[in-house]
């Protein structure tokens, strides 16, 4: 496959958008990059007292790598600094750059196909019912100990999803050529068999 091939996937939270990527990525050698781990690393910053614009300028690779990333109180956070135009604007050029990278790139996110990689080989967008993603949600954060009622996460993906959708900045929405893939009634491997397909539909 040619050099700076990209891939973007995007869709609402829990839809396996990251499951996808990465698989996607792993089965043709693409570099893989979670843009949504940069608005993480941003609100985590922002809940320990930084302001939303200073953080996302003085944002560090080691700032990915935080333990915490993955709660519910910073996924929130996240949510609500990604509808700042100069947040995203000071994330813009890292997530393009890797993009752009020789040996092809796979980026996850919401506005990956439509504001970061208009121009991707490859748009995908992962959805699945509201439900059916909180039903996830909540498994994955009992398995980490993170103890939260079905309805609370049920409602905060309902929340998220309003944000992500309602934002003036970027909006969550499928590109215009993006292929949906609904994951609502699919298994992991029925997924992810399908994203290679639509990828390898381009080579």
């Amino acid at each position: 496959m040619s050099a700076g091939f990209t891939v973007a996937i995007d869709g609402p939270a829990a839809a396996g958008k990251g499951t996808l990527s990465k698989a996607v990525a792993a089965h043709f050698g693409f570099a893989h990059l979670d843009t949504g781990l940069l608005y993480r690393a941003v609100g985590a910053k922002v809940l320990a007292g930084e302001s939303p614009i200073k953080a996302a300028r003085g944002l560090d690779a080691r700032d990915l790598e935080a333990a915490d990333l993955r709660t519910p109180a910073v996924a929130q956070s996240a949510s609500k600094v990604a509808v700042i135009a100069e947040v995203r604007a000071a994330l813009l050029d890292f997530q393009r750059s890797f993009a752009a990278r020789s040996g092809g790139a796979v980026l996850d996110g919401r506005d990956i196909g439509t504001v970061i990689c208009p121009d991707a080989h490859v748009k995908l967008f992962i959805t699945a019912s509201a439900q059916v993603r909180a039903k996830r949600r909540f498994a994955e954060l009992s398995a980490r100990g993170i103890e939260d009622s079905f309805d609370q996460v049920l409602a905060d993906v309902q929340a998220r999803d309003a944000r992500d959708r309602e934002r003036v900045e970027a909006p969550l929405k499928p590109a215009k050529d993006a292929v949906l893939i609904d994951t609502s009634d699919l298994s992991i491997e029925q997924a992810v068999a399908q994203a290679i397909a639509v990828v390898d539909a381009q080579r």
